[in-house]
């Protein structure tokens, strides 16, 4: 039997939260090393374009022409790519954590998060999320990228569900103040123990 609860909707970063961070600093630093780029060189291209290329507007294939392939390279984009889409990892708890949220209390689980249209699809895929989340408000789909306070009201307009009977779980401070600027409750996830800790006092028990 489903217990009941004031809050009916968790909202949620993926990176950070549920995985691994895509494609951070960190991944790219490796990155680098495993293929012997300079790492300033591709931060400084990254930060140029990224914007652009999370909000939908720009392929994967037009990312890595302007910050890998822009020269000539004695590696293949496809070793590229595995080795960009291996950098993702799962937070097992965390994921099992939100299936069992949902099961017990019938929420309505929405992902709000930065990511570019093919890591996005992969990590969907790769880690079954669409096994337990009811709506992707992806930069890449929505063409609206964090802090924008318009990607949350785009999801709570999709989910239906007022901003007090929502809570958001994300790891960067500045977007869990943004989304409590629309009086969404939210939390600033740093491991799995604090976060259920926090989901209590909003009454989401996580185990009997």
């Amino acid at each position: 039997m489903k217990k009941s609860s004031s809050i009916t909707a968790l909202f949620l970063d993926i990176g950070g939260v549920l995985l691994t961070d895509g494609w951070d600093h960190h991944a790219r630093k490796r990155a680098a090393k495993a293929f012997g780029l300079n790492i300033k060189e591709m931060d400084d291209r990254h930060n140029m374009i990224i914007d652009t290329y999370e909000i939908g507007k720009l392929t994967l294939e037009e990312y890595l022409d302007w910050v890998v392939f822009y020269r000539k390279r004695p590696f293949t984009r496809a070793q590229f790519r595995k080795f960009m889409f291996a950098q993702s990892k799962p937070y097992p708890e965390m994921i099992e954590l939100v299936r069992r949220l949902k099961e017990r209390y019938g929420l309505k689980i929405v992902v709000v998060s930065n990511e570019a249209r093919e890591l996005n699809a992969y990590r969907i895929r790769k880690f079954k999320l669409d096994g337990f989340v009811d709506f992707f408000i992806s930069s890449c789909f929505v063409h609206l990228r964090k802090p924008d306070v318009d990607i949350f009201r785009m999801a709570i307009d999709i989910a239906q569900v007022p901003a007090n009977q929502i809570v958001y779980i994300e790891n960067l401070p500045m977007f869990v103040q943004v989304a409590k600027g629309l009086g969404i409750r939210g939390i600033c996830h740093t491991d799995y123990k604090s976060t259920c800790v926090k989901l209590a006092s909003f009454g989401l028990e996580a185990a009997e």
